[in-house]
């Protein structure tokens, strides 16, 4: 454990975030519930807190996503509902080939890559994430590794995906380099990722760690910019830029079922998810020579 905050301040941020957006074409009367809401918050004389307001512990990607894999597909995801339709739009473009999918988790994308007839190889760092993606996609194929060094061979990948797995990374580019360099001249990207803005004011995302602590995996903040200048660097071209907002779904047990008007005029409007897709340039046609 690096760092831990407490469920309370992780509130009393989501009510002032709801009054910094709404404070000027709010009733009155959600203005009241929310200045309500803090005074009994910060006074202590509202309800219990979710998890008792105890710390809410930093764990690193091996030990979350040892504690996450079990259920990690059994709770409802605003992320991830926002962002399927998105990927799987961009994936059935085709054409059809080998596929990767880098930081594959539980085979939520290896899945969907093999129902629509790719040769599909999973990656991920997680041998408890990887256990539920084989049993999820028996027929693909599972290797351990990590974004910065897949264990994948030069240019022998023709669709590369990549889904909200770079957050965890200090630096977007040693990622997308190694995605870049598994891609055959001509092959696709499909790179989604927590949107920077969500990032930025939520700050991280929380779950439930064993039976009742809550904890969290560190996301990091990638400006667009950021994922512009590593594209480049790795010789790709960006052909699309998609950032669907928040759909009103918030994440069930977690501290904003507590306070959820707060939560909802919160996060109205605001991208939860960035998607690109890239491609990378087609080796020249060189004329035979007589």
């Amino acid at each position: 454990m690096d760092r831990e905050f407490r469920v309370r301040e992780l509130m009393l941020g989501i009510e002032g975030l709801a009054l910094l957006r709404h404070a000027l074409d709010a009733d009155e009367d959600f203005l009241k519930a929310r200045t309500e809401e803090i005074r009994a918050f910060v006074t202590g004389e509202g309800g219990p807190l979710p998890d008792g307001g105890a710390a809410v512990d930093e764990l690193d990607a091996a030990a979350g996503y040892a504690s996450w894999a079990a259920r990690y597909d059994s709770l409802p995801s605003s992320f991830i509902e926002v962002e399927e339709p998105v990927v799987h739009a961009l994936m059935d473009r085709g054409p059809v080939g080998t596929a990767l999918d880098a930081a594959c988790g539980t085979g939520r994308q290896t899945a969907a890559l093999a129902a629509r007839g790719y040769r599909t190889i999973g990656v991920d760092q997680s041998p408890e994430m990887l256990a539920q993606a084989r049993r999820k996609v028996p027929d693909a194929k599972f290797r351990p590794g990590y974004l910065e060094n897949l264990p994948i061979d030069d240019e022998s990948i023709d669709l590369a995906v990549c889904s909200l797995a770079m957050t965890h990374l200090p630096d977007v580019s040693s990622g997308i380099a190694e995605l870049a360099r598994v891609l055959r001249p001509g092959g696709r990207i499909i790179l989604s990722d927590l949107h920077p803005f969500v990032i930025s004011l939520q700050g991280q995302c929380v779950f439930v760690s064993g039976t009742d602590q809550l904890a969290f995996v560190r996301n990091h903040v990638h400006l667009p910019g950021r994922y512009l200048a590593a594209f480049h660097a790795a010789g790709l071209t960006v052909r699309e830029c998609h950032e669907p907002v928040f759909n009103g779904r918030l994440a069930p047990g977690g501290y904003e079922e507590a306070i959820p008007d707060a939560a909802r005029a919160a996060w109205d409007g605001i991208p939860l998810v960035i998607v690109w897709a890239a491609e990378k340039p087609a080796a020249p046609h060189r004329e035979k020579s007589v």
